[in-house]
């Protein structure tokens, strides 16, 4: 029988360690496809039950350097081991950064001080072997298996510069009998161990913590609920409660399962599904769906739809299957390490071998000076930086222009981006409805604007506070002598022997009021634009009419047309209606829309977009656009959205403006550019740098490279790197 799962794996620092983890899995017999993600540190697993079992697929994994997560443990529980995780590492970078400072200061400009050699010794020991022990571990986890990556490179070119550096410290009259400098390459070994950490500590930091969307998500069902048995109101737990139960829902509670009104009606904020903000009347035999908000009102309803059948716990495994199906992104560095390793090794054991071989004086022992130079010139400091320092300029441009960006692999995807998707409400609009006209009537008096923010203002309406900020400048806590309210209608209020009615026409014309043409007309332009139009009365006469719509932002405009040139396809998406999409879309200039779509109608048409070939980006603000911005190539989220939201997107715009997509595209460019410029200096160095450090230039002109030269042209390509990424700020 097969069995698929989704497995967290523990232990992987960079996207080499999930190819390592993955190879593992692959190899095993009975394992049909596995498939892991570096970004939320799990594994998709696919096996034959008959030939392996989970546990043995764990010691597999376990032999490898990392673990398999086989229990079943809540989201808390595996944030809270990728966060140890990430704390320790931390704690690992902070000390070796501690220790190799002065490590470094010695060797660059101290190298004459009394037991230099010996301080740097002491201090780099605990670097190496303490606080980067990682590197080794790993690189021998690998050797055992015939691999390969960073990690063993950076393990012995510091460990061969170490065990070098040791025996000149201890054992300098060796060399110097023989007419050689016993030089030391402390500096070089602790500062390599240093930033190889810093890099892998910031992109750990972007990655911990990858449960908290779901936990949010998953937070949104309440844990307990009112239920009716024998005609009593019993607290029960939400798991425990099954179909056809009754259910009673207070104001301002959340809805815990899908069902159907049974008695009452209230409205309810279904953001979290359409992402409109307009909250929606339910009345008897409507739909209630599990996470939605509840306002004013009370009513019971009947359970349809209980545990993981509910739309909420559907959307919540399918965000987890959108976050697990990206393929993990092998970077750069770790793509060129899987042929620059082993070339290297290669070389260093040749140039040992001509050397020990040539019949020269001293043949082996320079021949091994050779191979440490070669090692150490090789070593990768310099493709250690580029990426890294290249991410935090880019960050902090990013942050400076208000743009939060996760991590490196966000950058390099933004720079493919073609095709922009776009939530409509509170990306595009502003996400609260707002009186945007007032249309008065023949017997409008400017009296009359107090007594209507007085009545709104008692209303339970969701648009009664548009019209009461509207006519906030009247509103004087006028007293109404009577007041009430018809849901799904509108309000009713008496002033003076006055009779005062705000709602919508169809009950307005049923109470008898007469119709006003002109006023008629504009509303009747208005809903074509997709507003909604409440009307106000007095005695019986139409006096006003209030256009309300969701207005668009102000640089929406000139954001969509500064990505059009850039060449990017815009598309927008919308839970509201059609005419309201229309009009938005008409507005700002965007030619593809799509409305009245559901959570998962999104994401199936970035699915649908992506099988096209296009690299889609998604911005939006809601739970509704959760599934759909983990499906994309690049998720981009507006700062006062949800927190959902933001959890899951690669990108975050603090302030919520559009026109930050086109600067945050432009900077993925910059900053991939500048990381393919460091790559291309480090290796232009290495392949430059390592024939000579193997003695090329020996035979022709009789130059043999100093270790300590190759030393600080190994520095040199650093700041080259590091410099050329400042750049970027």
């Amino acid at each position: 029988m097969t069995q698929k799962k989704e497995v967290p794996v523990t232990g992987m620092s960079c996207a080499a360690c999930a190819i390592s983890v993955e190879k593992t899995l692959a190899k095993k017999p009975g394992v049909k496809n596995a498939a892991v993600n570096y970004a939320n540190q799990s594994a998709w697993i696919e096996w034959d039950e008959k030939a392996t079992s989970l546990d043995e697929l764990q010691k597999e994994v376990q032999s490898s350097g990392y673990d398999l997560v086989i229990q079943d443990k809540d989201v808390d529980d595996l944030e809270d081991i990728q966060n140890q995780a990430y704390k320790k590492l931390k704690q690992r970078t902070l000390f070796a950064g501690i220790l190799a400072f002065p490590v470094f200061l010695i060797g660059m400009f101290w190298m004459s001080m009394p037991y230099g050699h010996f301080i740097m010794w002491a201090l780099t020991t605990p670097v190496l072997f303490v606080f980067g022990n990682q590197f080794f571990r790993h690189a021998w986890t690998l050797a055992k298996k015939g691999q390969t990556n960073m990690d063993t490179l950076v393990a012995l070119s510091t460990g061969i510069a170490y065990i070098y550096s040791t025996f000149n410290t201890f054992f300098p009259e060796f060399l110097e009998s023989r007419g050689i400098e016993p030089h030391v390459y402390f500096e070089a070994a602790a500062v390599i161990v240093f930033f190889i950490l810093l890099g892998k500590s910031l992109e750990s930091g972007a990655k911990s913590g990858t449960g908290a969307a779901l936990k949010k998500l998953m937070g949104l069902q309440p844990q307990e609920l009112t239920v009716f048995e024998n005609n009593k109101e019993i607290i029960k737990k939400t798991i425990e409660v099954g179909v056809g139960e009754i259910i009673l829902i207070k104001p301002g509670q959340k809805i815990p399962l899908d069902g159907k009104v049974l008695n009452g009606d209230s409205y309810v904020n279904e953001s979290m599904l359409t992402g409109e903000p307009i909250p929606v009347l339910k009345k008897t035999g409507e739909k209630v769906f599990a996470g939605t908000i509840n306002q004013t009102g009370s009513f019971t309803f009947t359970a349809e739809q209980v545990g993981d059948n509910t739309l909420l716990s559907q959307i919540i495994q399918r965000v987890k299957a959108a976050q697990g199906s990206k393929a993990p992104v092998q970077k750069l560095v770790d793509k060129a390490a899987s042929i620059f390793v082993p070339t290297v090794l290669v070389i260093g054991l040749i140039t040992l071998l001509i050397w020990g071989f040539s019949g020269a004086e001293d043949a082996w022992l320079r021949g091994m000076l050779a191979m440490i130079t070669v090692l150490v010139i090789a070593c990768p400091c310099a493709l250690g930086l580029a990426t890294p320092t290249a991410i935090m300029a880019a960050m902090g441009n990013g942050a400076q222009m208000g743009v939060l960006i996760k991590d490196a692999e966000s950058l390099e995807k933004g720079k493919k981006i073609d095709t922009l998707v776009l939530d409509k409400t509170g990306t595009i609009t502003e996400g609260k409805p707002q009186v945007t006209a007032v249309y008065h009537g023949e017997k409008w008096d400017d009296g009359d604007a107090k007594i209507l923010a007085a009545l709104e203002s008692r209303s339970e309406h969701p648009l009664a506070k548009a019209i009461v900020e509207n006519l906030s400048n009247s509103e004087d806590n006028k007293e109404l002598d009577t007041f009430k309210s018809f849901t799904g209608k509108g309000v009713l209020g008496s002033v003076n022997g006055n009779e005062y009615r705000i709602g919508n026409w169809k009950w307005l014309e049923a109470t008898g009021v007469a119709p006003d043409l002109t006023l008629l007309k504009k509303a009747e332009e208005a809903s074509d634009e997709g507003a909604t139009v409440v009307f106000a009365t007095k005695n019986n006469d139409l006096v006003a009419a209030f256009k309300i719509q969701d207005p668009i932002k102000a640089d929406s405009i000139s954001a969509i047309q500064e990505l059009k040139k850039m060449g990017i396809t815009i598309h927008m998406l919308t839970g509201d209606q059609q005419k309201t999409a229309e009009w938005v879309a008409r507005d700002v200039g965007i030619e593809h829309f799509k409305a009245e779509v559901l959570p998962q109608d999104k994401a199936a048409y970035i699915q649908n977009l992506q099988d096209q070939g296009k690299k889609v980006a998604m911005a939006g603000d809601g739970i509704n656009d959760s599934e759909a911005l983990s499906l994309a190539d690049l998720s981009i989220a507006m700062g006062q959205g949800t927190d959902i939201a933001m959890d899951i997107a690669e990108v975050t715009l603090v302030q919520s403006e559009l026109s930050k997509i086109p600067r945050t595209l432009e900077l993925t460019k910059k900053t991939v550019k500048i990381i393919r410029q460091n790559l291309f200096w480090a290796f232009i160095y290495n392949i430059i740098g390592i024939p000579i450090a193997a003695g090329v230039l020996f035979p022709a002109f009789g130059f043999m490279l100093n270790p300590m030269i190759a030393g600080a042209a190994m520095a040199l390509s650093s700041v080259s790197v590091v410099t050329n990424s400042l750049r970027l700020r």
